[in-house]
């Protein structure tokens, strides 16, 4: 619906399918505020707004043209850009440079912000910016010798000598490359150094992701030393999220800082800029910060891409030196490219080697990684272990053979063997709607196996789609309906074993035959089916089909064609942000 007021530039644009009824209706509420009424300042008002709702922090003016996509479903329509964007600066709407007074948009550098964002940006460049410039924290690295008594180079331990070595780092790379294990070294480092223990926070962004740093952590915790009581929880509870009408989000902010010394947060790609912000401000000066993930996985649902921004930030002058390890003989920078020698000056280490596929899901995820379309295609016609097949007919089959057997497991009651089988394959879609989205297959698979609409056959993969506290399930949690003397139970898998929950206390579950690629972030199965959704999509992305074949270990399908596969590769997402500028002297 277009907005009966827009006119001019502001109709055309929303006819166009480019701007959304909540973009303009903001733009003209400026438009009112700050009585503006120049068309051009009005349309950047409103790509500022669908810059945000699109994932990024601003906009920018010099390549906006080049970057914006009208809607296939709306008709045909060239676009008139405007010349330039020097109304801008003469704007009653817009403060214009670093220091100018407040207004609700801010241009700096040729970069648009709503004000929100931009102050949001100033404080997480600020604090990493005094975090940096910072001496480093005294640590004694002697004790890496017994942790790490491998050859050089060695990446885990030159990014645990970074980590300590500093007030912020961030510890990024593929699957099973070693980042959890790492994060486990590095804390019994820091508990080892004179004095008295550091208060220790582990952090991610979802229950889910919670739950799996803090297993994967206690996993380790006998081997090398670490206290077996740490405990990890989302952000919003390490900051103490307020439900009520108090005018911070949050209890711990810039005025109540947490009380760790040392703060790890997992899976950072999907921490948004707000939280970020949140985050540091929080942070006791005198705290470090652990930042774990892979910038090449998707972005946060929100706006702002901050772990990638971060790792391809340049190092300001004066940054403390980084410490990297003892003997004068060992160098496990030897092996480093030039562009992770540069990251190394701001704490950036990336981790190599996975450990959680072979050869040929490696080299297909560097392929995407990389943009090389050919080269993923390739590797995909080759066969063994990676398939390219635009008929889902084999995939089917595949479907009953894994369901037959689940399906043999919950009858007799096999909790155990369910859940082991549950993690043999999944579906994964780019769209939850859709004929290659998530309800469909659900329906379709359902069908397959002979399950009517919304009935919870023994052997039914479920997905919690809400935090529920009372039953110690997060968001995104996934388990399996079994048989039991009880009557049918959903089972998921606990550290000591499965726990049973009867299916009437569960409030906000899903089938989980099909899951998105966001849902699926942290997870892994031994065969991924990826259903590739038209190559017009704008959720096709290099990101999404990297991290949908890293969630296997063994086997890759994906169900499409070459031009979709092509438009995946090549259609890379780009968040506009300033993190990665230098602002001023």
């Amino acid at each position: 619906m277009i907005p009966v007021r827009a006119e001019g530039l502001l109709r055309e644009f929303a006819e166009a399918g480019v701007l959304a009824p909540a973009d303009v209706h903001v733009a003209l509420r400026l438009a009112r505020l700050g009585g503006e009424e120049r068309e051009t300042v009005l349309l950047a008002a409103a790509l500022a707004v669908r810059g945000v709702r699109a994932g990024s922090v601003c906009v920018e003016l010099a390549t906006i043209a080049g970057s914006v996509v009208p809607d296939e479903d709306a008709p045909p329509v060239e676009l008139t850009w405007p010349s330039d964007w020097t109304a801008l600066e003469d704007s009653p709407v817009v403060a214009v440079g670093l220091d100018a007074p407040w207004r609700p948009l801010r241009l700096v550098d040729g970069l648009l912000y709503l004000d929100r964002y931009w102050q949001q940006e100033q404080l997480v460049r600020r604090e990493l910016d005094e975090r940096a410039a910072r001496p480093a924290p005294a640590v004694d690295l002697g004790g890496l010798d017994a942790l790490f008594d491998g050859p050089a180079p060695d990446r885990q331990r030159l990014a645990t000598a970074v980590a300590a070595g500093r007030w912020v780092s961030v510890i990024t790379g593929g699957p099973g490359t070693g980042k959890t294990h790492t994060v486990a070294r590095l804390l019994k480092v820091l508990l080892d150094q004179p004095g008295p223990p550091p208060r220790i926070a582990l952090a991610a962004p979802t229950g889910k992701a919670a739950a799996r740093l803090q297993e994967s952590v206690l996993e380790q915790a006998a081997a090398i030393g670490l206290p077996d009581d740490l405990t990890a929880s989302t952000l919003h509870r390490l900051l103490g999220r307020r439900v009520d009408q108090s005018r911070s989000r949050f209890r711990h902010d810039a005025g109540n800082r947490l009380p760790y010394d040392v703060v790890v947060v997992d899976e950072s790609s999907m921490v948004s800029l707000t939280m970020m912000a949140r985050l540091l401000e929080a942070l006791r000066p005198s705290a470090r910060l652990v930042l774990v993930g892979d910038p090449d996985q998707l972005t946060p649902v929100d706006a702002g891409a901050v772990l990638s921004d971060l790792v391809q930030r340049p190092a300001r002058d004066g940054a403390a030196p980084v410490q990297l390890g003892t003997g004068a003989e060992r160098d496990d920078t030897a092996d480093l490219t030039d562009k992770e020698r540069e990251q190394l000056s701001t704490g950036v280490v990336r981790l190599r080697g996975s450990q959680r596929f072979g050869a040929g899901i490696a080299g297909l995820a560097e392929a995407v990684r990389q943009g090389e379309a050919d080269r993923v295609l390739e590797l995909l016609a080759a066969g063994g272990d990676l398939a390219l097949d635009p008929d889902p007919t084999a995939l089917e089959e595949r479907i009953r053979e894994v369901a037959a057997e689940l399906r043999a497991a919950a009858e007799r009651g096999d909790a155990v063997r369910c859940l082991a089988l549950l993690g043999r394959h999944r579906l994964l879609c780019a769209h939850q709607r859709g004929p290659a989205g998530v309800s469909t297959w659900n329906e379709r698979v359902g069908r397959l196996i002979g399950a009517a609409p919304g009935e919870w056959l023994p052997g039914a993969p479920l997905l919690v789609t809400a935090n529920d506290y009372e039953n110690k399930l997060w968001n995104g949690d996934t388990g399996v309906v079994v048989r039991t003397e009880d009557g049918p139970r959903a089972a998921f898998l606990r550290g000591d074993g499965p726990a049973l929950v009867p299916l009437s206390r569960l409030s906000a579950v899903s089938s989980a035959h099909a899951l998105t690629v966001h849902r699926s972030q942290g997870s892994q199965f031994e065969e991924v089916a990826v259903l590739l959704p038209p190559a017009s999509s704008p959720l096709l992305t290099r990101e999404l089909l990297y991290t949908a074949v890293t969630r296997a270990s063994r086997s890759v399908r994906i169900v499409g064609s070459a031009d979709e596969v092509r438009a995946a590769v090549g259609r890379q997402v780009v968040r506009a942000s300033g993190l990665r500028r230098r602002f001023g002297p």
